[in-house]
């Protein structure tokens, strides 16, 4: 990860940490270079995630990092996700990276598994926010004082204003809901979100600092839906028929090599699976 505050604490004992990715001004290449040799040592891969807002020149550094070692062991995501979704995102691959998948697999499931997570927030102002479609009629309700506004940036943009009787669309699943304050104070998205998407447990995490540069402002409050249950996530993931990669040749989900970004040849593509979310038959996870 990119920033500590990404690094959400684990739900159990098994799950892993995760390991930071520093900036340069925080540190040295020389030092980043060995602390990634390091991490290919002792776990033979690396996944690197990180928000799409991050700086270019942490960006810059990451891709530095793995053209010097000439590694395809190092696997890039930039994930298109607010910040608290990235976090979400990033525990749940900690969870899978114990179970019996391999590398490949685990990486080429963050595009798969961030179409299951509902990222939004409760903002004051939406005069800056570029990252969510704004009509011009929300610009302007958006200098009325007091005017907030719902929005879902994730799996389906959506923005709505609050008291107009609209509603965010939430998921068709059983999720907990996670949140993080801004400089913002309101009960919205518990009164209000958390009981309109049935959600089964609502938890708090401080607010990532990526997260007021991805949303445009600090006056706000951000959430994520998730799925709690590990043994759903696992079943979700193996689901989804697995592909060998033409260049690198590890394993892959979906239509892209998540370690080395290559896609899949044609033919394999006309024959890829995908996954079917079926919560009535949990599957066991190894260890």
């Amino acid at each position: 990860m990119t920033s500590a505050d990404l690094v959400l604490p684990p739900t159990d004992q098994q799950t892993p940490t995760a390991a930071l990715l520093h900036a340069p001004d925080a540190q040295p290449l020389e030092l980043a270079l060995n602390d990634m040799n390091v991490l290919l040592e002792q776990h033979g891969y690396v996944i690197a995630v990180y928000p799409a807002n991050i700086a270019k020149a942490h960006e810059r550094r990451l891709h530095m990092i793995r053209s010097m070692l000439e590694s395809d062991r190092i696997a890039l995501l930039k994930v298109d996700l607010p910040p608290l979704g990235v976090a979400v995102l990033v525990r749940q691959l900690r969870q899978l990276s114990i179970c019996d998948f391999s590398a490949g697999v685990v990486a080429s499931a963050a595009r798969l598994l961030s179409h299951y997570i509902h990222a939004g927030a409760l903002l004051s102002t939406v005069t800056k926010l570029d990252r969510v479609p704004v009509s011009l009629k929300a610009h302007a309700k958006s200098w009325v004082p007091g005017s907030q506004f719902g929005v879902l940036a994730n799996p389906n943009p959506q923005l709505i204003k609050v008291g107009s009787g609209e509603d965010l669309t939430g998921p068709e699943f059983g999720t907990h809901l996670l949140v993080a304050k801004g400089q913002l104070q309101s009960e919205w998205v518990k009164e209000t979100i958390a009981p309109s998407w049935q959600v089964q447990a609502v938890h708090e995490a401080p607010l990532p600092s990526y997260s007021p540069g991805w949303w445009g402002t600090s006056k706000m409050i951000e959430f994520a839906a998730f799925l709690p249950d590990i043994s759903v996530v696992y079943q979700l993931v193996s689901s989804v028929r697995r592909e060998i990669c033409a260049w690198c040749g590890n394993e892959l989900i979906g239509d892209r090599c998540g370690l080395c970004s290559a896609p899949l040849r044609p033919q394999q593509n006309q024959t890829n699976g995908s996954g079917v979310l079926n919560q009535g038959t949990p599957m066991h996870h190894g260890s």
